[in-house]
């Protein structure tokens, strides 16, 4: 990323070095984060405050203080899968998605035993989605996309054998993934994790009934395609994500991402659709409880 001219040479060297950004303004009404990477911001980043004994504790913390007072923490892996699961078997404000990323399934060499895995996981009661999962012909290329639309099309059997919901990862593939859904036949819910289509594609997915997920990315100067397909997504069909630790928004963007930094992806969406904040947030949470029901 490109410094802004504005920018102090105190905040050069603070993103550079990976440091959390400074507290926002707290949400007055409580949202959740609908996609999350506990782990992997403990693993890349660790925790706000240079927390380091107790990080998953100091970003739920964080969180909550900000008005996010609930998290899906989303495997990629069968290993963070599990992680997951089990964070949200002793954590009341955690629910978890398990699932194989689309970049992991070709890299796999029992690909079918990992699926296994995934299932039985996909089972717990405090494992309320499955995914991320999708295609990505960004990262994947020809030769692993027959494995990649394998796994999908596994995944989306396990969401609706176990009533959860299916959350999708999708980079660059738009079309094959709706067309994965229309023939596999779409579970009840589905969520369309850091939407990254346009306006177009946006209908596609509302008029399918699809959940819209939008991270910090619809904060970025050059997403004005995101921030259309905002625009248009229904209030009961509209959720918000952080994807941390990574896409972190503006004005932070290039540092770490956590749970807590939310609000500033709300404000900008509700300034984006006309919302009012509080009202955006309460169908936000309400949106939660619909899809994952509830955590507590």
């Amino acid at each position: 990323m490109s410094s802004s001219p504005s920018e102090s040479r105190r905040e050069k060297s603070r993103r550079r070095s990976g440091e959390f950004p400074a507290e926002p303004e707290p949400l007055a009404v409580a949202v959740f984060d609908s996609h999350t990477h506990l782990d992997l911001t403990i693993q890349e980043a660790g925790g706000p405050g240079g927390a380091a004994t107790d990080s998953i504790e100091a970003l739920l913390t964080a969180a909550a203080k900000a008005g996010v007072d609930r998290i899906v923490q989303v495997g990629v892996d069968e290993a963070s899968s599990r992680w997951g699961a089990e964070l949200a078997a002793r954590h009341p404000s955690v629910l978890a998605a398990v699932a194989l990323h689309p970049n992991e399934a070709p890299r796999l060499s029992d690909l079918d035993s990992a699926l296994r895995a995934i299932e039985a996981l996909a089972a717990e009661p405090r494992v309320r989605g499955v995914g991320e999962t999708g295609l990505d012909t960004f990262r994947t290329g020809e030769e692993g996309r027959a494995a990649q639309e394998a796994s999908f099309r596994a995944h989306i059997a396990i969401a609706k054998r176990h009533g959860k919901a299916l959350i999708i990862h999708d980079r660059d593939a738009h079309d094959d993934v709706l067309r994965v859904l229309d023939s596999e036949g779409a579970p009840e819910t589905v969520v369309m994790h850091c939407f990254s289509g346009d306006a177009g594609f946006a209908a596609e997915c509302v008029r399918r009934g699809f959940y819209l997920s939008f991270a910090g990315t619809v904060t970025f100067a050059s997403a004005g395609n995101l921030r259309e397909a905002a625009a248009l997504t229904p209030l009961e069909q509209i959720m918000v994500e952080t994807d941390a630790p990574y896409l972190t928004p503006v004005p932070y963007r290039g540092r770490p991402n956590a749970s807590y930094l939310i609000p500033l992806t709300v404000r900008s969406l509700a300034a984006t659709r006309g919302d009012d904040v509080d009202e955006l947030c309460a169908a936000i949470s309400a949106n939660g409880e619909r899809v994952f029901g509830p955590w507590r």
